[in-house]
């Protein structure tokens, strides 16, 4: 069952999750208009673009992109550089954009929720294993690069 504690999979369920709040919320809450379509459109195209930006640059420094995996190297180049999780800042792009797009507003309280869930059980054991590995080396780079933005 460990293949499916992954990012993606928490993704898809909590936009599911945006999807189906879209549907029963009431129109009182709703923002609706092409102006919100675009800026979700985009929202949801930005995430795809840092998430694709960090699988080529972990493809480039030869290490996994598994959350699960031990790293072979600390890649702090690139899309790195900036933030230290570029792929779940895409994902939670990807989820408000959803929101947007789906008129979803309410469902925007699971964006905070999807940050929590891969912070805790994604984020803080890989950082750990990262601090144990690369000792030095990752607490300089926790010093200058953020975690989120």
């Amino acid at each position: 069952m460990k293949w499916i504690d992954i990012p993606p999979v928490w993704l898809g369920l909590a936009a599911v999750c945006v999807w189906m709040v879209g549907r029963v919320q009431p129109m009182a809450l709703r923002f609706g208009g092409p102006f919100t379509d675009l800026l979700g459109g985009l929202a949801v195209g930005a995430g795809i673009v840092l998430m694709l930006l960090a699988a080529v640059e972990m493809r480039r420094h030869r290490t996994t992109i598994v959350p699960h995996r031990d790293a072979d190297r600390l890649v702090t180049t690139g899309i790195f550089g900036r933030t230290r999780n570029p792929i779940y800042l895409g994902d939670l792009m990807v989820l408000a954009g959803l929101c947007l797009r789906w008129d979803a507003p309410v469902g925007l309280v699971l964006v905070a929720l999807l940050m929590a869930t891969l912070q805790q059980r994604f984020i803080i054991p890989e950082e750990d294993r990262l601090r144990r590995k690369f000792h030095a080396e990752f607490a300089r780079y926790c010093q200058k690069t953020p975690r989120w933005l």
